[in-house]
């Protein structure tokens, strides 16, 4: 529906956007997630689709119409900032209501769509209340109900949760991504969090330094990024050369089947025999203590290298470990099979997993997962 053809825009010699193609909303992808770090270009491509900001090359066109010439009022692109910008001297019906009154809605159609929007936010018996006394989450609701109000073609959400806690943003997040769809609204989300991506999203693209690197359905996104950049953006701290052979994928820090339980989707069944550079989060690599002999996930004790705690602390979840393997053990250092970082006594360090508590000092082996592994680039 959105298609976005080699987009340039510079402010003055400094190129924010170079050449950017996208395209944006299927009936398989209703709410796609444009992820990246802060200063890549993320909310400058969303106001270039809005229409806020002027091209330097390029076109913006909705279901095959070019509108870069169109004036952002006219595009009928609904738009929610970060602090939403809600009208302070109004109430939460005033605010649901502008843009149609914009339009020139008749008021029982006005009052009718802003009972509608203000359950569909979960808002019911809000209107008459002020701004002023909305909580960040509620307001948000709000910005979003004003708007989805009038029926806009597409959805442009700017980091819209950024400025609220952790556990509210996460709710939230769900709520938006559930509301969206039930409007029938494709949107678009600049996020810079890509959980927030994941729970909201059913496609992710991925940007950096002005450019759309990837595009793809969440979990591939997640298991098979483009590059190392990307990889390092979703997580991955150490990487190993690797190759797969038939259904085995071989590591340095142990093998995984490619079927095996946790691999989502398939996201590894196009993978060719041959070498592949491995991405690992630190869950991707599950720890336990060596005195213990008994299996981990149906996998053999010890099917993984042995390598002594550095470091551990206890999280919600499970304990995060800093573990430490010899310069040459597991293939660590071999002929650049691996990057790890190195500790003072020049072993390989990494970060691993455990569901148990383990002393600094005391040795555990390690287990890959494959659910938590990425193949990068292949």
């Amino acid at each position: 529906m959105l298609t976005v053809r080699d987009v340039s825009v510079r402010y003055g010699r400094f190129t924010a956007l170079d050449g950017v193609d996208w395209r944006v909303g299927t009936d398989e992808s209703m709410v796609t997630a444009l992820l990246g770090p802060s200063g890549c270009g993320k909310t400058t491509l969303l106001r270039a689709i809005a229409g806020f900001e002027p091209l330097a090359s390029g076109s913006v066109s909705w279901a095959g119409h070019d509108v870069s010439s169109t004036a952002a009022h006219r595009r009928d692109f609904g738009v929610v900032f970060q602090d939403g910008q809600l009208f302070p001297g109004r109430t939460v019906a005033q605010n649901v209501a502008y843009g149609l009154r914009r339009r020139g809605v008749g008021r029982t159609v006005i009052g009718a769509r802003v009972d509608e929007m203000l359950e569909l936010v979960q808002l019911s018996g809000f209107g008459d209340r002020s701004v002023a006394a909305l909580s960040g989450g509620q307001a948000q609701r709000v910005a979003l109900a004003r708007a989805l109000a009038p029926r806009p073609r597409l959805l442009l959400l700017d980091e819209p949760l950024a400025a609220l806690d952790a556990q509210l943003r996460e709710s939230l997040a769900e709520a938006i991504g559930t509301i969206v769809r039930r409007s029938g609204t494709p949107t678009v989300l600049v996020t810079h969090d890509h959980r927030e991506a994941a729970l909201m999203a059913d496609t992710v693209s991925v940007m950096s330094a002005g450019r759309i690197v990837q595009s793809d359905e969440t979990s591939r996104l997640w298991h098979r990024p483009a590059d190392e950049e990307t990889a390092r953006f979703l997580g991955a701290r150490a990487f190993v050369d690797g190759s797969v052979a038939g259904a085995t994928l071989r590591t340095p820090l142990g093998d995984v089947l490619r079927g095996a339980q946790g691999v989502s989707g398939g996201v590894f069944d196009d993978l060719v025999d041959g070498p592949v550079r491995v991405a690992l989060r630190p869950e991707s690599i599950v720890a336990w203590p060596a005195a213990d002999g008994a299996s981990a996930a149906g996998l053999p004790a010890g099917v993984g290298p042995r390598a002594t705690v550095v470091h551990s602390a206890a999280l919600v979840s499970g304990w995060r470990l800093r573990v430490r393997i010899g310069a040459q053990g597991a293939g660590a250092g071999e002929s650049g099979a691996a990057e790890f970082e190195t500790g003072e006594s020049g072993a390989a360090e990494f970060d691993a997993v455990s569901a148990v508590a383990v002393a600094p000092g005391h040795s555990v082996r390690l287990r890959l997962d494959p659910g938590a592994l990425a193949v990068v680039g292949s």
